[in-house]
């Protein structure tokens, strides 16, 4: 079952205010802590979260593609990750972090943005397409559905850098595990809440050969980033 255009617009709406909370609440030597997205301190980390968030706004003020051909899965495929997209996508990261010094003005430069790009999508139809910076035409929902895994998993990288619990929400939580399972149930026997399929599913936590074996014996393939 795919995701709502209002459940993914709620998840992408909270996991920006949970994080944008934090931000709120970071120290000056909190933004250099190192990550587990090298080369990235959490000032780069936060830099690319906050362009990805902000990124709709720019994209529903362009001239709208004629029809999706693209969704939320087709969007982590590996022409995402190829090396120059990588580097890409760290240089510009670090770019953008340079720009805004101290917590307080990270906190609301994040802020200002994702709300402009929740306000764009609320004068928009839920069936309206957008062109991605990568070129792929998309229905506004399955790339909100996208900016939900972006803002929710860096946010567990960024708890991990900072020594803090995951504050995933349960909305964002639902959206992304829904898109990495495929909208199927976990094997009941392996006892993973959402949290823990989303960190297993993206390799914040390895899988263990019986987990394998587990997924395997159900007909489940967990979305692999890039795969």
């Amino acid at each position: 079952m795919r995701t709502t255009h209002d459940a993914a617009r709620a998840a992408f709406r909270d996991e920006c205010t949970a994080l944008a909370d934090v931000l709120r609440g970071l120290a000056p030597a909190d933004l250099d802590r190192p990550t587990g997205c090298p080369p990235w301190a959490v000032r780069d980390l936060v830099a690319h979260v906050h362009t990805g968030a902000g990124r709709l706004a720019g994209m529903l003020a362009a001239p709208a593609p004629p029809r999706a051909e693209v969704d939320a899965a087709g969007y982590f495929g590996a022409a995402k990750f190829t090396p120059q997209v990588d580097r890409d996508r760290v240089d510009s990261a670090r770019r953008q972090a340079r720009r805004t010094t101290g917590p307080a003005a990270v906190a609301a430069a994040f802020d200002r943005d994702w709300r402009a790009a929740d306000a764009a999508v609320a004068r928009q139809s839920a069936d309206r397409v957008v062109r991605t910076r990568h070129g792929d035409p998309m229905a506004l929902t399955e790339f909100l559905v996208t900016r939900v895994v972006e803002v929710g998993v860096h946010g567990l990288d960024l708890a991990a850098a900072l020594g803090r619990e995951p504050w995933l929400t349960p909305t964002a939580a639902r959206v992304v595990t829904a898109l990495l399972t495929g909208g199927r149930a976990v094997p009941p026997g392996l006892g993973w809440d959402r949290l823990t399929t989303v960190r297993k599913a993206t390799g914040r936590d390895p899988l263990t050969d019986g987990e394998r074996a587990a997924l395997s014996a159900a007909g489940l393939r967990l979305l692999a980033f890039g795969g």
